[in-house]
């Protein structure tokens, strides 16, 4: 007889390791959807390495060739979660060419038409061309290099500006050389969409902040040895912003980092720097804003969602340029405009001068105090980068404020228009927008620390998080997917990303506001999303509520990441990281489409992940654009008896009885048991013996349906939905 349907088992227990027959099926692995695909790579870069140390692990014990060393939680955090996030923005700003070359960036061609004409050619071999700005892009890399003690790759395509999306199919194979030379890793031009979006932008600008904080957080000798910023140790001359080519220190913590992030961080504020001088509209055309002076209040300037480039072509050899700029959707959409808000905030931490709180920002003071980058307008008497991020996000956060922010309803809304007499407003927000809503609001309230701004910040983080405890939360204890204003939630099925989203954006709000009503909530949320999309038996979740198979995809993957996260460093459940490893194991692995040494593969499949090695293939470091995953059941009676985990009776009036035969040294059980709103209403622990065991459980609840949720040490072993009658 078949197990009934509402019974769900793990797999994984006791040492076992069953399998299901279900297997992760690509849809989609040719389109790249830039907005979505770095999302997912700054969720998973914050659930690697920094997951990884929060959770106790000592990173230096990790090696990518000795897989799940020291335990596989470590290995996938540190390695696998934190290099496929570098994989896929390395891909993106270096190596695909999805963008206009940093060689018509504002810096280097305003540089460049300063030098005079004898410098055509004298940094690129010697013959003149017409160009200055290749002269200067490479004078600008000589630099850097010189400051890390690091050789650049040959071939690379650093880009300040990141088109919409693209096919990611190499019209070449990867060559042998592909680490030292990224010709082989360009893409296919002519099958790119060249629009740009400041969500794109955005969310590869707040990865490249990641990775260049990151990077950037200290100094190395000659020999790569990492050096601690101390406030002494430094690679300039004495009372100097200029680099001391004799003292055997340089930034980044070893060259290969220290080069990387100083171009990520050129990148940025070149990007920044576009984007406030080129894409403001003011509803009728593109132009500038000056953040000094910006007041909404004053005509609204905002950056529209789509922005059309028509390239021009310049001489064989060098990269196209940007020709003419048009507006193809005008609507201000607010995923935009919180993804690159949330990436000029970080920049403005990482580039506040007056901030040696700790190494890395002291590490930070030597590279924004003039060489490489310019220091702060407080220092100089000009505006440095500093400025610029922080002025940019000030633009922002007004646009925010006054565009999309419906102060009567208490909520953002997703979508507003601005034709430059009448600002219209629209009346949905969805589930995930309210969250990097709230995501972005909590760091702009500590950078205008003490301003005005920040107690807009606070009001509005505030409010957002009402708004979503009295209209998303659902009579099953799930979340609406979105909330109109005007015509109540939808009736639209609840999916993973809505609820992952929401229960995130609740454990965000408790932390930057201590209310306890929004921890109970994210705690409810967390429980639900756990006992009603979480299949334990095929290590998945469900993308939709009442669908067996689930279609994934970066966007859903990256704000499941972010959810278990928060609720297992917030929410202290955890059982949560468990249960993200085991998925993205299971799953999100088996959608990378290529890797290479960083993740201990060195060829033909050595790690034995089934992911190829990238040499010789035709796919790049990113991730598929789309898998489905059959979650329904598909184990013999054979393999679930031989699990040994039993729930009886059920239905059941009085006692609740557990039997389980446990071979696991110092085991200790919890149950857990939720209503079907996600309220924990009972907790037990036992310490488990060796072999066969049962015991008892009180059930004192009203009549009605249940959820047991069983937990052995960090791993949840059953899920069963129990009826008290």
């Amino acid at each position: 007889m078949k197990t009934k349907v509402f019974l769900l088992f793990a797999l994984i227990f006791a040492g076992q390791t069953w399998q299901s027959t279900a297997q992760v099926v690509i849809q989609d692995d040719a389109t790249y959807d830039t907005t979505s695909q770095m999302l997912m790579a700054n969720e998973m870069f914050e659930s690697g390495e920094p997951f990884a140390e929060a959770l106790g692990y000592n990173l230096d014990n990790l090696d990518p060739m000795v897989l799940n060393v020291p335990d596989s939680l470590a290995y996938t955090l540190g390695i696998e979660n934190y290099e496929y996030s570098r994989y896929n923005l390395g891909t993106l700003i270096g190596r695909s060419g999805m963008g206009t070359h940093m060689m018509w960036s504002p810096v280097v061609t305003a540089k460049a038409a300063m030098e005079p004409a004898s410098f055509d050619g004298s940094m690129t071999g010697g013959t003149p061309n017409g160009y200055k700005e290749d002269d200067e892009f490479m004078k600008m890399m000589m630099h850097l290099a010189m400051l890390t003690h690091h050789t650049p790759p040959m071939n690379g395509y650093p880009q300040f500006t990141d088109f919409y999306s693209g096919v990611n199919t190499l019209p070449q194979a990867v060559g042998a050389d592909f680490q030292t030379n990224w010709a082989t890793l360009r893409w296919d031009r002519s099958q790119m969409d060249k629009t740009l979006n400041l969500g794109a932008m955005g969310q590869s600008m707040s990865k490249q902040y990641l990775w260049a904080q990151d990077m950037l957080s200290a100094f190395h000798d000659a020999n790569d040895n990492g050096i601690e910023a101390d406030g002494t140790i430094s690679p300039d001359l004495p009372n100097s912003p200029d680099f001391d080519p004799n003292n055997n220190v340089f930034y980044g913590g070893d060259g290969l980092d220290g080069f990387i992030g100083s171009m990520l961080t050129a990148v940025a504020i070149n990007k920044t720097m576009f984007t406030i001088s080129n894409l403001a509209y003011d509803g009728t055309g593109l132009g500038s804003v000056d953040p000094a002076s910006y007041d909404p209040a004053n005509g609204i300037k905002f950056f529209p969602h789509k922005i059309s480039v028509t390239e021009t072509a310049t001489i064989s050899g060098l990269p196209p340029r940007i020709g003419s700029l048009s507006v193809t959707d005008a609507s201000s959409d607010l995923f935009d405009q919180v993804s690159f808000l949330t990436a000029t905030l970080g920049f403005t931490d990482m580039m506040n001068y007056n901030n040696t709180s700790d190494p890395a920002h002291l590490a930070y003071h030597e590279v924004f105090d003039g060489d490489p980058f310019p220091a702060p307008m407080s220092v100089t008497g000009n505006p440095g980068p500093f400025d610029l991020m922080k002025g940019t996000s000030k633009v922002l956060l007004m646009n925010i404020m006054a565009m999309h922010f419906d102060s009567s309803a208490g909520t953002f809304v997703d979508i507003a228009n601005y034709d430059g007499t009448t600002l219209t407003k629209g009346t949905t927000i969805s589930a995930e927008n309210a969250t990097y809503a709230i995501v972005a609001l909590e760091k702009a309230s500590m950078v205008f620390m003490g301003t005005p701004l920040q107690t807009a910040a606070d009001n509005a983080l505030t409010a957002q998080a009402n708004f979503i405890l009295q209209h998303f939360i659902n009579a099953n204890g799930g979340f609406y997917n979105t909330y109109d204003i005007n015509n109540g939630a939808s009736t639209s099925n609840e999916t993973l990303a809505a609820n992952a989203a929401l229960t995130r954006a609740l454990y965000i709000a408790y932390r930057h506001t201590n209310n306890q009503a929004y921890l109970t909530a994210a705690d409810n949320g967390y429980n639900f999303l756990i006992n009603n999309f979480y299949v334990p038996a095929n290590l998945s979740f469900l993308s939709e509520l009442n669908n067996t198979t689930a279609t994934y995809n970066p966007w859903n993957i990256a704000i499941l990441a972010g959810a278990l996260r928060e609720a297992n460093l917030i929410g202290n459940h955890p059982e949560a990281a468990n249960i993200y490893v085991r998925f993205f194991k299971n799953v999100v692995n088996k959608m990378q489409l290529a890797e290479a040494e960083q993740t201990g593969e060195t060829g033909n499949d050595s790690d034995g992940d089934n992911i190829p090695y990238i040499v010789g293939g035709n796919k790049p470091f990113v991730m598929a654009e789309s898998a489905t995953f059959d979650t329904s059941l598909s184990l013999t009676e054979e393999q679930i008896s031989a699990l040994g985990v039993n729930v009886f009776p059920n239905p059941v009036s009085d006692f609740v009885k557990i039997s389980i035969n446990n071979n696991i040294p110092n085991a200790n059980l919890t149950i857990k048991m939720f209503d079907l709103t996600g309220k924990q209403v009972y907790q037990d622990t036992r310490e488990l013996t060796n072999g066969q065991q049962q015991f008892g459980l009180p059930v004192r609840f009203a009549k009605g349906q249940y959820i047991l949720r069983a937990t052995l040490n960090d791993d949840v072993v059953k899920i069963v939905k129990l009826i008290v009658k």
